[in-house]
This record gives structure tokens, C-alpha cells and sequence, in this order.
């Protein structure tokens, strides 16, 4: 602008303290490591309550499928958290949100294997027949997404830092502990059942 030295000078001064007085501290907020802490509780007590309301839908559609399919979720989450304490990783929320998905996986997969199966016992097959009809039906999409999700798990390590990183790495372990869980583990089970 036209301003004088002084003008200058002066605006600059009433702009760095109009008042003239000292700055003095009078509230200070932290946020500290608790903060974290509280919300990995609430998480985990969210993750809890929805893996609850999960299996008991499960177990109440599918009855003795779904309890099957409660026991591969278990063991899918026993698999995912060992690995993740192999590694030496922390719980945090991403990773907690990666395991909630992984669970909300597990039971698509399941229930595509158990309506596949469904379909074959209304044709008239009997409970062996239909469970390797079942599975072999539902290998292709089941392999397909999960194939789609490690791709996606791929891009959030290799592009992604810290939170989206770890998300990427729990989903990673869950697409292997699911496809073993579901496919191996619950198989496993369903054919001891029928033949025992």
C-alpha cells in the first residue's frame, strides 16, 4: 500500500499484541496413550457385541452349520491374532476394524457355502453330496473375492503408512486365516459330522 515507515511499523505492532498484555496460560489440554486406550476398549467391547450378534444369528438360521460356522470364525480370529503376535504388531483400531471385517468375510463365505448346499439338498442329493457340491460351488466366487481383497490389502501396504498399513496387513492375514478356517478347518468338521 501508500503506508509510511512508521505506519508500517505501527500497524505491525498493533497487530502482533493490540492489548499489550502478556500471554499467560491458563488451561493446557494432552491428549495422552489412555485416550487410546479407551477407545481400544469401547472397539473391542463393539467388536464383542457384534461377533455375539453374529454367531447367534449363525447358529439360529443354520443351527448345526452355524455352529460350525461359529467354531471356524473362532478359529479364524485364534489364527489372526496369533500371527499378529508373531509379528510383535499392537491391537490398534485399524487393526480391529481388520478383524471385524475378516469376521464379516468368514460368515459370507460360510453362508455361500451353506445356501449352495441348500439348493442341492431341495434337488434331492443327500447330506454328502450336497456338502462337496456346496463347497465346490462356492470355491469360485469365495476364492475370487478374497483374491479381490488381497489385491486391495497389497495397495493399502504398499501406498498406505502407519493405520491404513496396519489395516492392510490384518485384512492380508485374515483373506489366508479365512480361506483356512472356512474352506480346510470347516470342511474338515462337516465331513467328520456326516461320516461320524
Amino acid at each position: 500500500g501508500t503506508f509510511t515507515q512508521r505506519e508500517a511499523t505501527d500497524l505491525a505492532n498493533v497487530l502482533n499484541n493490540p492489548l499489550d498484555l502478556p500471554l499467560t496460560n491458563v488451561e493446557q489440554y494432552e491428549v495422552g496413550p489412555t485416550l487410546a486406550q479407551d477407545a481400544i476398549s469401547s472397539g473391542i467391547k463393539a467388536s464383542g457385541i457384534g461377533a455375539a450378534r453374529v454367531a447367534g444369528f449363525m447358529i439360529f438360521y443354520y443351527t448345526t452349520g452355524g455352529v460350525i460356522a461359529v467354531l471356524t470364525l473362532i478359529v479364524n480370529v485364534l489364527c489372526i491374532l496369533g500371527v499378529l503376535a508373531s509379528l510383535g504388531a499392537t491391537l490398534t483400531l485399524p487393526c480391529l476394524a481388520g478383524i471385524v471385517l475378516t469376521i464379516g468375510m468368514a460368515t459370507d463365505a460360510n453362508i455361500l457355502i451353506y445356501e449352495r448346499m441348500r439348493e442341492e439338498l431341495a434337488l434331492g442329493k443327500t447330506i454328502k453330496t450336497a456338502l462337496v457340491a456346496g463347497f465346490d460351488k462356492a470355491l469360485i466366487t469365495i476364492v475370487d473375492a478374497h483374491i479381490t481383497q488381497l489385491v486391495i490389502c497389497g495397495v493399502m501396504i504398499w501406498l498406505g503408512t502407519g493405520p491404513i498399513k496396519g489395516f492392510g496387513v490384518t485384512i492380508a492375514i485374515g483373506v489366508f486365516s479365512t480361506l483356512f478356517s472356512v474352506l480346510i478347518f470347516g470342511h474338515v468338521i462337516m465331513d467328520l459330522m456326516i461320516d461320524g
